[in-house]
């Protein structure tokens, strides 16, 4: 079945809460990103991302500086200006991104070779370190943001250098005499051929994807090969010598993917990776691999995944560990997994339409994604923890990656130009356009136009959500048209309703979709209510870090507890099975957004006790009634420094 889908110039993000963020990265971000890779933040690290470019296109003389992919922070910063272009245009942004993407075309080699690290720093070492080196992840964000820009404003410049470049991919790698057998270690130029295949329906591209997917993991091992052929010299020494080819499941690239069970090493690799998998089963038809990602987003969904849509438990390969292990301090739960999830989930909607995928899509969405970024647009999270306590961070050094408040800038600055492409492209998540349905995954205000057929679906979906319950939905076409909406029953939500012109409504529910059909007038309002009281969250008995504890959630959206609101020491709080949650709209920062209170108690040594570490009969304590006050995850840290947690004793 064909999917198509939304046009950004016909779908408008109305939302009074995710339109504020669209209008940060719009006003703040993308300006701010453009200072930091042009160097022009002075308490950021340099980026020198432009420089290099410049370098690479023989217009000025130096040295390249920075990661072995920086080149991709500029390919998403193009992608998030042409997305935020769908939405509102903008000619002198514009004007800045064409002059960019004219750097990049002479930057590019006659052959179609795009990459300024190589191309200034080791031309002679082309596609000779596949396992470490990033060619194709850069490659891959480069031609993602060649389709963006095309669908965004038309212009096919940057798709031309796209296509030139992918051409010269496909020369160099596949199956034939003569050509590189391998692929990438940081996969991405999956997902990114694909798209560059619904663009231009070269059947070339949608190939070289199936090769590289099926490439991986296969005997004699290519990393291994390379590696020999290289002299055995490594590019990353973090963790020993060539360890990013020693490890192959670090890069999923252990065994084949057919034969791989559990989601397993460097998070974003692994959604990345699956998103493009996903895609390629559906369009191809490839029943064993839409089993293959059936398989990996359970093990992943069920076993894997933080309560707010976080991924990858070890700091160490920025990777996922074992099935339960899901520690909350030490978690590294970066940025980009959780974009890259949101990724998967959208495809694998694309590929079956059950809210599964959706429910996954959306906690990650209002949960770390938008906790990534500060309510200023200026600073960023890389790592998202579930518990912080600050005191501890500059010496205990397992906890050397957890910063206790957003950070300006950073040395590896893929999160921030990531976070700001998905949020400007927030529309491709709200609906999954099929021929027979219009599927609304997330309750994100818009207005939108569907074609169905010969005909044309206008919607708007306005509220307050996720503060408040109803949802409407209005249907603005002025011809009548006959269709299937299909609503998503969040799995959060016990008892919803949905109503027509006032009137209930009942409809098939399947795979958690509500499925209305009718002939749908000018001025018809569905009104879906949505109730949100309060959830007590438990963990699964095998999640070691969750017994004895309990999270609050409301709505999509997860809670804790901060130090600002409750003072310190919030591991002596604890939350009564019996406590009644009162639910209230905060000021300040807070302002229209819903925080919850509820009466706990603090456990507090006796002053008078011993202070000896430890002692064998039952320590003296003070138990004393508190009221604990409980904000959304994803605006913490944004009141200064001071401890955090989500998962609270259950007294």
């Amino acid at each position: 079945m064909s999917i198509m889908e939304a046009n950004l110039h016909n779908l408008k993000i109305t939302d009074p809460f995710l339109g504020q963020y669209q209008r940060l990265v719009r006003d703040v971000v993308i300006p701010y990103q453009w200072d930091a890779l042009n160097d022009r933040v002075a308490e950021a690290e340099p980026s020198h991302a432009i420089t290099n470019f410049r370098i690479a296109a023989g217009l000025e003389e130096g040295e390249f500086y920075g990661m072995v992919f920086q080149d991709s922070d500029v390919a998403k910063w193009l992608e998030a200006v042409a997305w935020s272009l769908c939405q509102k245009p903008d000619a002198e942004l514009e004007k800045t991104a064409d002059e960019v993407i004219e750097l990049i075309a002479a930057a590019q080699c006659e052959d179609g070779y795009l990459n300024t690290y190589f191309t200034v720093k080791a031309p002679d070492e082309r596609w000779t370190n596949l396992a470490e080196c990033h060619e194709l992840y850069c490659a891959g964000h480069m031609i993602e943001a060649g389709v963006a820009y095309f669908q965004g404003t038309g212009k096919r410049r940057l798709l031309e250098v796209v296509c030139k470049l992918a051409d010269h991919i496909d020369s160099v790698f596949g199956p034939r005499e003569g050509q590189l057998h391998g692929y990438p270690g940081h996969p991405e130029i999956e997902l990114a051929l694909m798209r560059l295949y619904d663009v231009t329906q070269e059947p070339r591209y949608l190939n070289l994807v199936k090769y590289f997917i099926e490439a991986r993991g296969t005997q004699p091992h290519f990393y291994d090969i390379e590696y020999e052929k290289r002299g055995r010299t490594s590019y990353w020494h973090t963790y020993g010598p060539a360890w990013m080819v020693k490890d192959k499941a670090y890069s999923q690239a252990h065994q084949p993917l057919a034969e791989q069970q559990t989601a397993i090493g460097h998070a974003v690799r692994f959604v990345y990776l699956m998103a493009g998998m996903a895609h390629l089963a559906r369009l191809s038809k490839d029943d064993a691999k839409r089993q293959d990602c059936l398989r990996l987003w359970n093990n992943m969904a069920q076993r894997q995944l933080y309560i707010t849509g976080g991924m990858g438990s070890q700091s160490s390969g920025e990777a996922f560990s074992s099935d339960y292990d899901l520690p909350n301090d030490t978690v590294y739960a970066e940025s980009c997994a959780s974009i890259g999830l949101m990724m998967f989930a959208r495809r694998m909607l694309e590929m079956e339409a059950d809210s599964r995928y959706a429910d996954v899509m959306e906690r990650a969405l209002y949960n770390t994604v938008l906790g990534g970024m500060a309510l200023d647009g200026k600073h960023f999270f890389y790592v998202n923890p579930l518990e912080v306590y600050p005191r501890t961070l500059a010496f205990n050094h397992i906890y050397d990656h957890v910063k206790p408040v957003r950070q300006r800038w950073f040395g590896c600055a893929c999160c921030p130009p990531n976070i700001a492409r998905v949020l400007t492209s927030l529309g491709h998540y709200i609906y999954t356009v099929r021929p027979d349905a219009l599927f609304i995954n997330l309750y994100v205000g818009n207005e939108v136009t569907i074609p169905v057929g010969d005909e044309t679906l206008k919607l708007r979906i306005s509220g307050n959500y996720p503060w408040q319950e109803e949802v409407n939905i209005e249907i603005a076409s002025p011809v009548p048209v006959t269709h299937t909406l299909a609503l998503r029953l969040p799995d959060w939500c016990a008892n919803p309703h949905v109503s027509l012109n006032g009137e209930g409504m009942t409809g098939e529910v399947s795979r958690g979709y509500l499925h209305l059909t009718r002939r749908w007038q000018e001025g018809d309002t569905l009104t879906l209510t949505l109730p949100m009281p309060v959830r007590r969250v438990y963990g699964h008995p095998q999640v070691r870090q969750q017994a004895g504890k309990v999270a609050l959630q409301r709505g999509p959206l997860v809670y804790c507890l901060e130090e600002a609101d409750n003072g310190a020491n919030l591991h002596n709080l604890a939350l009564p099975a019996d406590s009644e949650f009162r639910v209230f709209e905060g000021k300040g920062i807070f302002a229209h957004k819903m925080l919850i209170q509820a009466e706990g108690v603090t456990h507090d040594a006796a002053e008078a006790g011993s202070e000896a570490l430890w002692q064998y009969d039952r320590p003296a304590v003070q138990r004393q009634p508190k009221t604990l006050t409980f904000i959304p995850w994803f605006s913490w840290a944004n009141r200064g420094e001071g401890e955090m947690r989500i998962w609270v004793d259950e007294d």
